[in-house]
């Protein structure tokens, strides 16, 4: 069976909001997306739908080489993934995607992480309890704990990850050459048989 790679990318944008995560969380990077190519063309993730406004968010395919991703910092992790697990978070991603209107972020959620209760809603996800999600969903890894407690600096914690880059998102995207291998195996590609 074929495999290929998969990326969780934890980022700073340096953002008021995230400023003030980091003030409770203590920990460098406080959002988390997941890619399937190592240029980082596909993103995807909970997060603001505007640059400009935190409070609304919902599901986001997120370009990591504008807007607040500019001058972010980053750490990017890979995974290896079977073509049957690609092919289920494709159809997992896709199902959102579709009905991304009636998904939210979740804030409620996000309260309930920072008193260490879960709180599951349905349609509704942060970023990190998102990446989690699809990890669970496609059998790529189980979490000992709810979702809804996750965040993204436990994602660095899977044991199969591998650091593949850390420090400015824009140095990464200066040097970063898709491999030949990742080439014929697009994400945006792959027919789901339902």
């Amino acid at each position: 069976m074929a495999e290929k790679k998969g990326y969780i990318l934890l980022t700073d944008t340096g953002t008021l909001f995230t400023k003030l995560i980091k003030l409770y969380t203590n920990n460098t990077y406080n959002h988390a997306s997941i890619a399937f190519f190592s240029d980082l063309s596909e993103v995807y993730s909970f997060g603001r739908k505007y640059a400009r406004n935190p409070f609304i968010g919902g599901f986001v395919q997120e370009d990591t080489k504008s807007g607040l991703f500019k001058k972010a910092n980053c750490a990017i992790y890979s995974f290896h993934i079977k073509e049957w697990q690609l092919k289920m978070v494709k159809q997992y991603i896709q199902e959102i995607q579709s009905k991304k209107e009636q998904y939210h972020y979740n804030f409620i959620g996000l309260f309930g992480f920072l008193l260490n209760k879960p709180i599951k809603r349905n349609k509704a996800f942060f970023c990190s309890q998102f990446v989690a999600s699809v990890l669970e969903e496609s059998g790529i890894y189980d979490f000992e704990k709810p979702l809804s407690l996750i965040a993204p600096y436990d994602l660095k914690d899977i044991p199969a990850l591998q650091l593949e880059f850390q420090g400015k998102l824009s140095d990464y995207h200066n040097y970063c050459v898709i491999s030949e291998k990742e080439a014929p195996f697009p994400f945006s590609q792959i027919t789901i048989e339902i």
